[in-house]
């Protein structure tokens, strides 16, 4: 009896540990595979695609590195998928028009290159060795040539004697202060001499330039992600014979940006988009056309183009008959339209195809019946298809789950799917979306050995009539009865979205569950993947009626009775750091906050940050003017920093120009010289992408320190 007692109580004990074992840990971050750039072979029997995969580094116990490698799997699952390159990253796969080569693009010398893969056996070979690198990769339908992209240097363009054999200078204004004309621009045979003629000074200061010892700014987007950088550089589109060693010819000219390239189903013309606009500096010139030229660059014509809009996307009809694009503001605080013409056509021939989401991978059906696209909507980011004849969508795939890279040959999809139980696996169905079939396990083995947090949506409906969706998630071991900490973690954006088949943020809610948190996250107003006046409704209004949505969901799952309102802690990143920064200023409920890589101070933002563009078009103009200034006084949280008393930590990556430093910094040494409980943790190296791309030491360090904050001021 005293044995079978014994049992009885040991028996919980091997349960909870194993239930332990089988929580999400923070190096299972390492064991997620992506999968990105599926497309199908010719005859639809094999799936490519690129395997983004995170391996230790060298021979160090904590680094650990991305690789991109190439593999091949049946379309029907009846082999498992096998790598095809090894070793060097590879990426940007593209079948070759008979199925028996895979032209792509790995780095070499520090620059992109295109390699051929035989299917046959063998090593890859180099097929470009261009001095200005190649990228994008597209066969011709015959197969004969390949066309790719580059990018060129101001400098080396003034001196290409292909791409500018006159000699020419821009036709827009360089924007030098002291100079009238562009004639600065051009070289300069003088000898450096510091002490020489002004000729010669010039050429002392350009050498420095060159030297690295001095970058002269006269360009408007000067910010990158990481460096600030004065050169200016062009976007051209090239074709060669796809043979190794053959000679590119340029297809575009001048000082413009060109992409997005294809052939016509004839392979006699191309379709890109790009701006030749001759008026305006190219930072300024927002606009984007689509032109179509012959396949040596002649004839080259624009079909659309207009001021104030943005034309995007293009994709021809298989038989080269119609044109499906994009149409949209250039405010990015908008949802473009979808609409097709006639290849031939112009504007006024376009036909609207109404659906209030935005829409990517455009791809038409072989019966040029329908449109396929993918668009995030609702937490998801399901394939739909859109009747162009009826101008009706219909959505094929989960809206709970996310496609994130799709392909479509004959009588089947091919698609990577993020779901709430596997975040990246691979999947064919039929065009119907129907027939779903799982073709790779890249993922699925170890997490179908986890105990996973399962989100439940819920929505309400805010003061402007708009209906918010937001997802609860118990901890991992929830036991009912039980209260548990919870963290309302925010996304960026602000027109980002959240949901189950968002993958970004996989790992991290599930080691807060693991962790024994609830989660509430959501998708307040201004979020996309709900419409455009969704989108917009945060126009002027970042901070309280955000704020009103994010915190409702709190109040709301708090009515359920299993979340504990004397321990709440809130996260988020970029808008997100901002809106936490706004929050714990008006409200004093979370015992801990996080804000990683936020805007602060709107005014700083806009000449620290290269996503400076958000100012103008949030808040409708720029922080000298009279009548903009109070706005941005009014929704900036660092004119509130007295009012934060929550313990803080805030995150920054010391390279992040997208958002900017020095707002962090601002914050960070307000408090502190308020006495307030605050952490400032830097990242050195750091991007804004930090934890999504970033050196894997410093996300995995991040998530470690977030939780770690939580911990000491919510007693579990």
């Amino acid at each position: 009896m005293k044995k079978f007692l014994f049992l009885i109580c040991f028996l919980p004990i091997i349960a909870m540990a194993q239930q332990a074992v089988d929580l999400v840990k923070i190096t299972d971050m390492y064991k997620i595979k992506q999968m990105n750039s599926v497309s199908l072979s010719p005859d639809g029997s094999q799936v490519l695609f690129v395997l983004n995969s995170i391996e230790p580094e060298g021979n160090s116990k904590w680094e650990y590195k991305y690789t991109n490698q190439l593999y091949l799997v049946a379309a029907d699952g009846s082999s498992a998928p096998r790598a095809l390159t090894f070793k060097e990253n590879a990426s940007q796969p593209v079948w070759s028009p008979d199925g028996k080569k895979i032209a792509f693009v790995r780095a070499t010398d520090g620059k992109p290159q295109i390699f051929l893969l035989s299917l046959d056996g063998g090593e890859p070979v180099q097929m470009t060795k261009f001095r200005y690198g190649a990228s994008s990769p597209v066969f011709s339908p015959d197969g004969s040539m390949l066309l790719f992209s580059a990018s060129v240097s101001l400098s080396d363009l003034l001196k290409d004697k292909e791409m500018n054999p006159k000699g020419a200078v821009p036709a827009w204004p360089a924007e030098r202060p002291g100079f009238n004309q562009n004639q600065f621009l051009l070289p300069n045979s003088a000898q450096p001499n510091p002490d020489g003629t002004p000729e010669e000074i010039k050429a002392y200061l350009d050498l420095n330039v060159a030297d690295k010892k001095a970058k002269v700014i006269h360009k408007l987007n000067f910010q990158e992600e990481a460096t600030t950088s004065g050169d200016q550089s062009f976007s051209h589109l090239f074709i060669m014979t796809a043979e190794p060693g053959a000679t590119p010819k340029a297809i575009t000219h001048g000082f413009y940006r060109f992409g997005g390239a294809s052939f016509t189903s004839d392979g006699k013309k191309i379709v890109f988009t790009g701006n030749t606009d001759d008026a305006q500096h190219p930072d300024r010139a927002q606009e984007t056309q689509i032109f179509i030229a012959n396949t040596d660059g002649s004839n080259m014509k624009q079909l659309l183009g207009e001021k104030g809009k943005s034309y995007n996307s293009p994709s021809v009809s298989p038989s080269g008959k119609w044109l499906a694009v994009q149409v949209g503001t250039v405010s990015f605080v908008n949802v473009p339209e979808l609409a097709i013409m006639p290849l031939n056509g112009t504007v006024a021939d376009l036909v609207m195809l109404p659906f209030d989401r935005n829409k990517g991978g455009l791809t038409w059906s072989k019966d040029e019946q329908h449109i396929y696209f993918t668009a995030q909507s609702n937490g998801g980011a399901p394939i739909y298809r859109m009747n162009v004849k009826t101008k009706k969508a219909e959505q094929l795939t989960s809206i709970d789950e996310g496609i994130s890279s799709y392909a479509m040959k004959a009588d089947k999809l091919v698609y990577v799917k993020t779901a709430v139980t596997n975040p990246f696996e691979i999947y064919t169905t039929d065009i119907y979306g129907k027939n779903e079939k799982r073709i790779s396990s890249f993922n699925y083995d170890w997490v179908s050995k986890k105990q996973l947090s399962l989100p439940e949506k819920r929505t309400f409906k805010n003061e402007k009539g708009l209906t918010v969706e937001y997802w609860i998630m118990k901890p991992a071991n929830y036991v009912a009865g039980k209260k548990y900490p919870t963290i309302l973690n925010i996304h960026g954006g602000p027109s980002a979205m959240w949901g189950p088949g968002e993958s970004s943020m996989w790992h991290e809610f599930q080691y807060y569950a693991a962790k024994g948190y609830a989660i509430v996250y959501g998708n307040p107003r201004g979020s996309g993947g709900y419409g455009e006046e969704f989108l917009r409704a945060n126009v002027n209004d970042w901070g309280a009626g955000p704020t009103s949505d994010v915190l409702t969901s709190v109040d709301l799952a708090t009515k359920e009775g299993f979340i504990d309102t004397s321990r709440l802690a809130v996260t988020g990143g970029s808008y997100a750091g901002y809106l936490v920064a706004w929050i714990i200023s008006h409200d004093q409920r979370f015992k801990a906050a996080c804000a990683q890589r936020g805007v602060y101070d709107l005014g700083t933002f806009f000449g620290e940050g290269n996503a400076w563009r958000l100012v103008p078009n949030y808040f409708g103009g720029y922080p000298w003017e009279e009548k903009t200034r109070p706005i941005l006084f009014r929704e900036s949280p660092i004119n509130y920093v007295d009012k934060i008393h929550t313990p803080f930590i805030i995150f920054h990556g010391e390279n992040d120009l997208r958002t900017g430093v020095i707002q962090s910094e601002m914050l960070y040494k307000s408090l502190k010289v308020l006495g307030r409980t605050v952490e400032y943790v830097r990242h050195p190296g750091g991007t804004h992408e930090l934890t999504r791309t970033g050196n894997n030491r410093q996300r995995v360090d991040q998530m470690l320190r977030t939780i770690e904050f939580f911990d000491r001021f919510i007693q579990h």
